[in-house]
């Protein structure tokens, strides 16, 4: 490593952590030094669905999304084109319960300024061809929704932030971490680097780092599945789709494939020990799914499956922000499944608030404070974060 001191340390080197160092960098920032244990997008990044989409249950989240698929958009524009493509997304009820939620999503979404489009069961086949829809079905469509390939855009980042002047460390197990004197001091490979400010941005590994170190924040890293499938015949870019009453998502992949989930288990589970591959019952339900709602995919061939980590908080809102003051501990953790479409909206908060401070930087993050929670919060239950409502039904 070649600096022995930086000013900020960035634990992480998902698409959040390349994020803020990117944002940190651009805003002067440095020297920044972006650790990694293992390789970037090496953990929920590279397993996440990639679908960026505002169809989000407050304001909060519609722009901090809206602010990421700029920098996607624009990033990717520059660097990789395939990386960022302009689909849609639709989703879509026919229970009695869930098309009243999706009724009330209709109108706050429109309220936020998200073009959110009403379908019925001819306006969900015309633009889902291949499904089914004759159960009395409506939905929600927004056409500037997109999706991305994750582990491409934080290579972006990443990249951005070397040229920046980041330095990128990676590859190398920490040894430790810790608070000493008036910095924080990460030893890996026998070297130690000393840091003004640090900030926790290891996904599902956050919450035993920050026990580690004293600074305890209430989350709970749960399992969730997907799945590459490859039909037949169909158009190479489609709409993104998600059927609430079935909970299965799927987007577009390259080469005319499918990627399809969602497979959540509602149980906390090790990140070092979870079991990566995918479980019989969700490869079912998948099959299950497309064979009832997308008759025109129920040939698909099953190409893989697998299982990532993402991690929940009890209000389904990310920490991100000041963990303790006055030891310039931060945190960018906690997005509940949907890292992806919030991090370079929050990133670039959170790099106004390191850098410069001030009561707008504190106001764009006062939502997702990580001491709106107590040090000792009780246990919990993970919840999944894509929901229709604000209220305690986790199914929408």
């Amino acid at each position: 490593m070649g600096a022995d001191r930086a000013e900020v340390l960035v634990l992480g080197a998902g698409i959040a952590g390349c994020a803020l160092a990117y944002h940190l960098a651009d805003r002067g920032v440095g020297p920044v030094v972006l650790y990694d244990p293992r390789t970037p997008g090496a953990g929920a990044t590279g397993r996440a669905a990639g679908i960026v989409t505002e169809q989000h249950w407050n304001r909060w989240d519609v722009e901090v999304t809206r602010e990421s698929q700029a920098q996607y958009a624009e990033m990717s524009s520059r660097w990789d084109p395939s990386a960022y493509t302009v689909n849609g997304f639709v989703r879509w009820a026919h229970g009695a319960e869930a098309l009243k939620v999706l009724d009330a999503a209709r109108s706050r979404l429109r309220g936020w300024g998200v073009r959110a489009d009403e379908l019925d069961g001819a306006g969900l086949a015309a633009r889902v061809p291949w499904g089914r829809f004759d159960d009395g079905s409506r939905g929600l469509w927004c056409p500037s929704d997109a999706v991305v390939t994750p582990s491409a855009i934080g290579e972006i980042y990443a990249e951005g932030a070397r040229r920046a002047g980041v330095e990128l460390h990676l590859g190398t197990p920490m040894e430790s971490f810790a608070r000493r004197g008036e910095a924080w001091e990460l030893e890996t490979g026998g070297h130690v680097l000393r840091a003004s400010s640090a900030v926790v941005a290891a996904g599902a590994w956050s919450k035993e780092l920050l026990r580690s170190i004293g600074h305890p924040l209430p989350l709970a890293p749960y399992r969730t599945q997907a799945a590459v499938l490859r039909p037949s015949s169909g158009p190479d870019v489609f709409p993104s789709v998600h059927d609430i009453d079935a909970d299965v998502y799927a987007r577009p992949e390259a080469k005319g494939r499918v990627l399809a989930g969602d497979g959540t288990r509602l149980v906390e589970v090790d990140p070092e020990t979870f079991q990566t591959g995918a479980d019989e019952q969700f490869v079912e339900h998948l099959a299950d799914t497309f064979g009832r709602r997308f008759p025109g995919w129920s040939d698909a061939e099953l190409v893989r499956a697998w299982a990532g980590v993402c991690t929940s908080t009890p209000d389904r809102r990310p920490l991100v922000g000041a963990v303790s003051g006055p030891d310039r501990l931060y945190s960018i953790v906690g997005f509940n499944g949907f890292g992806v479409m919030r991090a370079g909206g929050v990133a670039a908060r959170l790099a106004d608030l390191i850098a410069s401070g001030g009561t707008r930087a504190e106001e764009r993050l006062a939502e997702v404070r990580p001491d709106r929670f107590r040090s000792d919060h009780p246990a919990f239950s993970p919840r999944p974060g894509f929901t229709l409502d604000d209220g305690d039904d986790p199914r929408f």
